[in-house]
């Protein structure tokens, strides 16, 4: 059994549901759809090549990583994004960015070493001094 999370340290299974929710690229546009709106199982099937059977099962998948909040009034279903579980995640990330990040300062410090220095305007001389 899995150790409980530190107070630092995120619920594992938070992150679990969350990447796997954002694993794929419908749920992701379905995010993408709900940001700021709260939309109708219909409206967010529109877009799709796929059944609304199975943009309802993609939903689901959403709702169990608490990404999608669905409120149902009769046979209509309403859903809204709820971004905590994206923001554990990206929280989670945030710490491994020092990795990249010293990376990225030493691919620019080696990028302009291979570049001439550009002149600005003030570099330019003028023409009418001659």
């Amino acid at each position: 059994m899995p150790a409980s999370p530190s107070a630092s340290e995120p619920d594992p299974e938070i992150l679990d549901l969350a990447f796997g929710a954002l694993a794929d690229p419908v749920r992701r546009e379905i995010l993408s759809q709900l940001d700021g709106k709260t939309l109708l199982v219909t409206e967010l099937a529109a877009p799709f090549k796929i059944s609304l059977q199975a943009v309802s099962r993609h939903i689901q998948v959403l709702v169990r990583a608490g990404l999608v909040t669905q409120e149902r009034s009769g046979r209509v279903s309403r859903c809204r994004l709820n971004a905590g579980p994206i923001l554990t995640a990206a929280l989670w990330l945030n710490h491994y960015s020092r990795y990249w990040q010293s990376r990225s300062d030493t691919l620019a410090l080696w990028l302009d070493s291979l570049s001439p220095p550009l002149r600005t305007v003030a570099d330019t001389p003028d023409e009418d001094d001659d």
